[in-house]
């Protein structure tokens, strides 16, 4: 797992060298002859669905639904509770480059990115790599995907389904009914959630819930990460406009706002909970308090004066070089800590080896001393039988007898 993370590290330094290297030797990729310019002035439309009913039936909620939503949906219900300034966002509009994909101020680009919009929303449950495509647009596929995510029969299912545009969709009303009625908490839940996406995050069709959203949700239980996905309609959505004139945004207002946000953070200190894996930095975004008296005509003064000191370019709870530096660093204690185990595990073995060993000296000593007074005890007898009978040997005989069993003594004697 480790090497893995951190090819990819790798991997991602040699991508970034390379794209550093091809911007200074051919520049931008730009079509020949053209030049990048912004409108006078974008009419923009951020006529959005009302969460109100939703914030209401999430109010309603106990804990142990929450906790069911929050162990499969994460942190979506708060885009509910996020307040849109439309002044700031209409300014902020005026800024899109659709050359280049991205805000274009002053001395300032900035741009929204996987990895953040994944950050702010949580996406941890799901896979970076594993992106959604659509399926062929079957409308058989539809029903039966309403079906399995509703718990409804085909009739019922058949019944609400309407056409909106080129697109079938399905009414916020009655999908309000089965999140209101339905005797089962998990549909309940996934039914709420397929209303999140389709009148916050996709809300193409004011108070309906398009079909392209029962796609995306249906392959949300297989890790599929809808990130990609939201970035790829916010950037479509804010060309359309800006190449227009004009328009409706149909994107993720609560989500672009978020993401602005998050780059202006400058404070002197950052709290420990960053860190925390409870931590929620769409909750904290939400619940900082900001201005909304600035008019449009302030904002885009702002916006246009902005420098580069003015930004906070990593947000306080998106620092990859510390946590790439933290996760080398807890590798290596990891290493170290096995190291250590493993050296710990030979002196146990060796200390097990020693004690065996100790025991058998400890056993043979004992033997020894046994068979030494053993010996000793022999010898006064022998003594005592040559003082009362002399066994008809000569003075001699005895004296070698003795003589070898002083040997004998001594011998055992010099093993201690």
């Amino acid at each position: 797992m480790e090497k893995g993370f951190l090819d990819k590290v790798e991997d991602n330094a040699a991508v970034q060298a390379w794209s550093e290297m091809t911007q200074h030797e051919k520049g931008d990729s730009l079509a020949e002859g053209y030049i990048s310019e912004l409108w006078d002035f974008t009419r923009i439309s951020v006529t959005q669905n009302s969460s109100q009913e939703l914030k209401e039936i999430w109010g309603q909620w106990n804990d142990e639904v929450r906790q069911l939503f929050y162990s499969n949906y994460v942190d979506l219900p708060y885009l509910l509770d996020m307040k849109v300034d439309k002044r700031l966002f209409r300014a902020l509009i005026q800024f899109w480059n659709p050359a280049y994909s991205c805000f274009t101020f002053e001395k300032v680009n900035l741009v929204p990115t996987v990895e953040k919009y994944m950050a702010l929303l949580r996406c941890s449950k799901f896979q970076v790599d594993r992106i959604y495509s659509r399926s062929v647009n079957i409308p058989t596929f539809f029903k039966k995907r309403l079906m399995n995510i509703t718990g409804m029969s085909e009739l019922w299912v058949t019944a609400q389904i309407q056409q909106k545009g080129d697109s079938k969709c399905i009414p916020w009303k009655n999908l309000k009914d089965i999140i209101l009625a339905h005797p089962n908490t998990k549909k309940r839940v996934d039914v709420f959630t397929l209303s999140i996406y389709g009148l916050v995050v996709f809300p193409k069709a004011l108070g309906h819930i398009d079909e392209a959203v029962t796609n995306l949700f249906d392959r949300l239980d297989k890790r599929v990460t809808p990130v990609p996905t939201i970035l790829a309609e916010t950037f479509r959505s804010l060309n359309a406009c800006q190449r227009a004139g004009e328009g409706r945004f149909i994107g993720c207002v609560q989500l672009l706002l978020a993401w602005f946000h998050s780059h202006f953070w400058k404070v002197d200190k950052v709290s420990y909970r960053v860190f925390s894996e409870n931590y929620s930095p769409l909750k904290d975004i939400i619940t900082t308090p900001r201005r909304d008296d600035i008019s449009e005509e302030k904002w885009m003064a702002i916006l246009q004066n902005l420098q580069e000191e003015d930004i906070e370019w990593r947000a306080l709870w998106l620092l990859p070089d510390e946590i790439l530096y933290l996760r080398d660093m807890s590798m290596q204690l990891e290493k170290k800590i096995e190291q250590m185990e493993e050296e710990k595990m030979n002196l146990r073995l060796d200390a097990d080896v020693q004690k065996l060993e100790v025991e058998i000296l400890r056993k043979g000593k004992t033997k020894a001393e046994e068979d030494l007074d053993g010996l000793k005890i022999d010898y006064k007898k022998l003594r005592l039988s040559m003082r009362t009978v002399g066994l008809g040997k000569t003075s001699e005989q005895w004296r070698q007898e003795i003589q070898e069993e002083k040997n004998k003594a001594d011998i055992w004697e010099r093993k201690f």
